[in-house]
């Protein structure tokens, strides 16, 4: 068994030490899960889901846009140049 320390901040936090990433190949902006086991020992492991492992995975519904965002760029524009339209005919 390998021991690797890393010492809590001021603030509560830690360094994950580098040997630490690349065993579980993780880096900057990744997530860890901690795990605690029934013997009361906390392991660390990269989830085994996150939110970009899993994107995409699921089909959009069926006329369902596969571009949202554009979708909304597209509707605030719309809503915009609606609004801009009732003011000027609302002004003196």
């Amino acid at each position: 068994m390998v021991e690797i320390t890393a010492k809590i901040s001021s603030k509560n936090q830690i360094t994950i030490p580098a040997e630490v990433r690349r065993r579980l190949g993780v880096g900057a902006s990744d997530t860890i899960a901690f795990f605690f086991t029934q013997s009361g020992a906390i392991e660390v492991q990269k989830p085994r889901y996150d939110l970009e492992s899993i994107f995409g995975s699921v089909p959009a519904l069926p006329g369902e846009s596969l571009d949202f965002e554009r979708e909304i760029e597209e509707a605030t524009a719309e809503e915009m140049q609606r609004v801009m339209q009732r003011m000027m005919r609302h002004r003196p």
